[in-house]
């Protein structure tokens, strides 16, 4: 049977839209690459934007104020920026939260001593650049000591394109290791994020949001599958968490963490039920009552197969591209905006905080996540993945430095004052162009160990 007579819906169709627009933009966020040139894209819109000859334009679209008000029980009032980073951005931490449950049940992580090797070389990746970043702004003293935990961030986006882009020559084993340490990595970030940059807490509103999540998991646990409930649940338990004075992006991990990983139904149970309803659906209809037979039948068939897919893995993949192609690119757009204008820019490159981010983002993670990788081996903690050599493990601990999204998000919870965030931004630009630049060019150059008994085989033709 031909392709075309498989898929009759109107995305698979020859028609003129979604053959030359549709399904091409479609081949396109499937790439790894995808959406860190979609993201490079939003950031370069935003430099543009606040150094443009309108730029004061950017400042004021961003702290637009939008308020709502509901009676006296209701109050909500922040600038657009702070809608995107502290709203929209519950997406993305959510589906970081859904991918670290997903490697935490049945990825990488699954294994304990699987997931030694990139946990303890993330540890590295967090220890060494904060302790830089530390050496850096030490003299300075005051505020800028708050932005140690910038340089500890690694983007997955952008690592992961990074090493889609040299295909086979880094091995798959190379490539699971550094999203596991990516993974980890988010988790240090989050947990950072949780303890240290909170201001303000309310115990109040803390509890009220701790309720919010146990009456979730409460009704996961009694069966409750639909998301009428669930995501009214979830809005309310981010206001509180909002209100608490804990970052409410927080409560998009913590939802993700307790999505079930796997579904209702086994494949087993799948195919029984699936095979029942097949064998019950009519061969025809013609009168009224058959087509409602039909259509109760379709129904079922439906439910079955929906309830046959982890919740985490139906979300997972509803929101990705949503989080991937539009949330983070317009974090970026909102947040990447530096305006030099009247800037010495030689002054702003060597100041203390651009320079600790720079030289944290690159040598804190270069040699922390190889040292840390190091000692594990030897201690016989974990072991190298798969024809992975020294040589790429430096490459790899270079992409890590690629500290783009989750590096900014730290920067707008760090500082108050304005010209430490500019300086933070631009050591996360220049640290994060160089790490990505220096790991690119590394594992170019690094052969993989290829098995003796493989050398010999015939390359596929």
């Amino acid at each position: 049977v031909e392709e075309e007579h498989l898929y009759t819906t109107w995305l698979h169709s020859d028609r003129f839209v979604p053959r030359r627009f549709m399904r091409p933009v479609m081949r396109f966020t499937e790439t790894e690459a995808a959406s860190g040139v979609i993201l490079l894209i939003a950031a370069a819109a935003a430099l543009i934007w606040a150094n443009a000859p309108f730029g004061e334009t950017y400042d004021e679209f961003w702290h637009t104020h939008i308020t709502i008000e509901l009676g006296t029980w209701f109050h909500f009032d922040e600038s657009l920026q702070h809608v995107v980073n502290d709203g929209l951005m519950v997406i993305f931490f959510f589906v970081v939260g859904l991918e670290i449950k997903r490697e935490l049940v049945i990825g990488e992580l699954r294994d304990p001593k699987a997931a030694a090797l990139p946990a303890v070389a993330a540890l590295g990746g967090m220890i060494f650049p904060a302790a830089i970043y530390i050496a850096f702004v030490a003299s300075t003293g005051g505020e800028a000591t708050a932005g140690w935990g910038i340089p500890m961030a690694t983007d997955i986006a952008f690592s992961v394109g990074v090493v889609a882009l040299l295909g086979s020559r880094v091995p798959i084993g190379a490539k699971l290791f550094l999203l596991a340490l990516a993974i980890a990595d988010d988790i240090g970030a989050i947990t950072v994020i949780a303890i240290f940059y909170t201001d303000d807490l309310s115990m109040g509103w803390l509890a009220a949001a701790i309720g919010g999540l146990v009456v979730i998991e409460a009704f996961k646990r009694s069966g409750v599958r639909s998301m009428v409930f669930y995501v009214p649940a979830a809005v309310i338990t981010w206001y509180f968490l909002l209100e608490s004075g804990v970052h409410a992006t927080l409560a998009g991990v913590a939802l993700g963490l307790m999505t079930p990983a796997r579904p209702l139904f086994s494949s087993d149970e799948f195919d029984n039920k699936a095979r029942r309803i097949v064998d019950a659906y009519p061969a025809s209809a013609t009168t009224q009552r058959a087509r409602e037979h039909v259509d109760y039948e379709a129904r079922q068939l439906m439910a079955v197969s929906h309830e046959s897919i982890a919740p985490l893995s139906r979300l997972e993949h509803r929101l990705h591209v949503w989080s991937s192609f539009a949330i983070v690119p317009i974090f970026a757009l909102a947040n990447a905006g530096v305006r030099f204008a009247g800037v010495d820019f030689m002054d702003a490159i060597t100041h203390p905080v651009a320079l600790g981010v720079t030289f944290g983002l690159v040598f804190g993670k270069m040699f922390g996540i190889t040292l840390f990788t190091y000692g594990a081996v030897r201690l016989n903690i974990g072991r190298l993945p798969k024809g992975t050599t020294w040589s790429m493990v430096w490459g790899l601990a270079l992409l890590a430095g690629i500290g783009f999204t989750v590096a900014l998000f730290i920067s707008s919870l760090a500082f108050d004052d304005a010209l430490l965030t500019d300086r933070s931004k631009i050591g996360i630009f220049a640290g994060s162009l160089i790490a990505g630049i220096a790991g690119y060019v590394t594992l170019k150059r690094s052969k993989p160990i290829v098995d003796p008994a493989e050398e010999d085989l015939p390359t596929p033709s």
